[in-house]
């Protein structure tokens, strides 16, 4: 983490007047993954009263920069957590957020330790998570499903980025063209990617609470499947197959490129368990061919952008810095996706 290096004294000291007990920190390790966001495993003993005994917590804080403007703060993701966990999805139980900076250097929230395995070459490769794999596709549709299924009129998500007019679709990309001129680098793939994105983004009049960051990789998963969807600081307002395409993006096969559901299956089962006997998703069917193309064409930008915090020096890490090159192969994507799209259906030209 950027800001500090152990957080266990002055973490002692903010669970210690939360619980209102003696609590001490016996183990603390940052965990590997997220880009924008520091994340870390903490396990700590409560001396005394409803609390006490031992608790496996893991610790969300800010890094610094974010490949998102409208990224939720701390708070902001700590109280959707609040309320996504009431409705029943599985996400890990909240427990304490901390706004105040003096503590640990930046705002942080603790929640629940969920055990498993989350690294995305991990969970597509594991022999131990060969069953898992075959469960993950019909897990992660009922999942997505019922985070769809949020009232969005609830006091709750009040504060989740909204987009305007009748076309997320649009607002999206507008965003993504904005971010890569502010990065100054000359991309031609991406600005006729971003051109031709524009020309086609569909209208969409309903709007679900999408997660912003569904995929493996953001997914906790052990033996018996999934156990947890997490980072949610991407979660806004907009159009069902923005969620449904966007685990299907390249960059989340890790390498197994043939099953083209985050490399663990094929889409048709995720949205089968999705649209259950609805057949939802062949009415979203061309929405989806749309948004992975924009999904590809964000996460290019995406790159870019973490790469150059790297070389600004905003947050130094060989991780930021290994991203940059990940640009060319979603651009090589998107020439393939937007070429099939044009021959396989003839209203996209």
């Amino acid at each position: 983490m950027s800001t500090f290096s152990n957080p266990g004294p002055a973490l002692e000291a903010f669970l210690t007047q939360a619980l209102d007990s003696p609590v001490r920190v016996t183990a603390a390790r940052q965990l590997t993954g997220g880009a924008s966001r520091a994340t870390w495993a903490v396990d700590v003993e409560v001396a005394s009263g409803p609390g006490q005994g031992k608790l496996a917590l893991v610790l969300r804080a800010d890094l610094g920069g974010t490949i998102n403007d409208d990224a939720l703060s701390r708070e902001q993701e700590f109280q959707l957590l609040q309320a996504v966990h009431r409705a029943g999805v599985l996400v890990p139980r909240p427990r304490w957020l901390c706004t105040d900076a003096s503590v640990l250097g930046v705002p942080f929230f603790l929640m629940d330790r969920v055990e498993g395995e989350s690294i995305g070459r991990r969970i597509v490769r594991e022999p131990a998570l060969a069953e898992a794999r075959g469960l993950l596709p019909r897990q992660m549709g009922e999942q997505l499903l019922r985070i769809h299924a949020m009232p969005l009129d609830s006091p709750d998500l009040e504060f989740l980025p909204r987009p305007q007019g009748d076309s997320p679709a649009r607002a999206a990309v507008e965003a993504v063209a904005r971010q890569l001129e502010r990065l100054g680098e000359p991309h031609p793939v991406l600005e006729l990617a971003l051109r031709w994105l524009l020309n086609h983004a569909p209208a969409c009049e309903e709007r679900v609470l999408c997660h912003g960051d569904f995929r493996v990789g953001n997914l906790m998963v052990g033996p018996d499947g999934l156990r947890a969807v997490f980072d949610w600081e991407f979660a806004h307002l907009g159009d069902p197959a923005e969620d449904l395409a966007w685990p299907c993006v390249r960059a989340w096969r890790y390498g197994k490129d043939a099953l083209r559901l985050g490399g663990v299956g094929q889409p048709d089962e995720f949205l089968d368990a999705y649209a259950g006997n609805t057949h939802r998703h062949r009415e979203l069917e061309g929405r989806l061919a749309y948004w992975e193309i924009l999904g590809n064409c964000r996460w290019a930008v995406g790159c870019i952008q973490q790469a150059d915090r790297h070389l600004a020096g905003q947050a130094p890490s060989v991780e930021l810095a290994s991203l940059g090159r990940r640009t060319a192969e979603m651009e090589l994507e998107l020439l393939d996706l937007i070429e099939r799209s044009l021959s396989c259906h003839t209203g996209l030209q």
